[in-house]
């Protein structure tokens, strides 16, 4: 009787941790860490970090995926629809949403992220209240969208309307700020590769965000990295889904075109 009990429990696990597995499984080989000149935010990473990423079972992050997954068919709001009844159970436009965003939004005149189109969804299309930045309910459906998109390759378009957003993105990244005045591009550029105490400097891609961080203790949003950056040179962090923080989010998108789809990945 406790052989079969131990049996049944054993069976039950492996089957909450296979439904991760629904959506996309992507080896670790098949994934491109290095584009041209550019290096993922793995490269860095200690050999036993990169090893918890690899394994889907493994990563504490993957668990957001299955809730995401869940929210995605979550019925919520006055119009009583969820996310999957106008976009379907299994989305294509989910394929390649984490390489192409952010994106120009003609209604607003400006770029939105992944974060911001979730609450403005949320709010027109289906009567709900929107999702606080950092909660869990945010961070899982958006580790489950973009892990749909998981290794393929970062293209956002800077073409057209995107262009001024760009170029204020750029500036941002090299314009030095705080107490320390440092910019974004004198860790990230001038000596990627190079400690900072314990932490090793990467180059800023964003190509795995949302990231859990064996820091942090659980996922994170990039905007929630780009307020970390502006603490640590003693500069003034910005709200979360600021303008700025969005037009840096398209370009560090850009420095990391051809890396792949991360999501969720597995920093210090």
């Amino acid at each position: 009787m406790k052989k079969q009990f131990q049996g049944i429990l054993m069976g039950a696990a492996v089957a909450v941790g296979l439904s991760s597995f629904a959506g996309i499984a992507i080896s670790a080989e098949k994934m491109v860490y290095k584009s041209g000149d550019r290096n993922s935010g793995y490269t860095y990473a200690t050999k036993e970090t990169q090893a918890i990423q690899d394994d889907d079972l493994g990563n504490p992050a993957y668990i957001y995926v299955d809730d995401g997954a869940a929210l995605w068919s979550k019925v919520d709001g006055k119009a009583g629809k969820s996310c999957a009844t106008c976009h379907g159970v299994e989305s294509a436009m989910l394929s390649d949403l984490a390489t192409r965003y952010p994106v120009y939004n003609a209604k607003l005149g400006k770029m939105q992220n992944i974060e911001q189109k979730i609450n403005q969804e949320r709010e027109e299309k289906m009567g709900a209240k929107p999702y606080k930045w950092e909660s869990g309910q945010m961070l899982a459906l958006t580790i489950y969208m973009r892990n749909q998109s998981r290794g393929k390759p970062m293209n956002v378009s800077i073409d057209g309307p995107a262009v001024p957003f760009f170029e204020a993105g750029k500036k941002y990244f090299d314009q030095r700020r705080g107490q320390l005045d440092m910019s974004c591009k004198n860790c990230h550029e001038y000596y990627a590769g190079n400690r900072i105490r314990a932490n090793m400097l990467t180059e800023a891609q964003s190509n795995g965000f949302p990231t859990y961080r064996l820091k942090w203790q659980k996922p994170g949003s990039l905007h929630r990295r780009f307020r970390g950056c502006n603490s640590t040179v003693r500069a003034q962090p910005l709200a979360y889904g600021s303008d700025e923080y969005v037009n840096l989010e398209l370009y560090v998108a850009w420095r990391g075109r051809g890396l792949s789809v991360e999501a969720p990945s597995v920093r210090n």
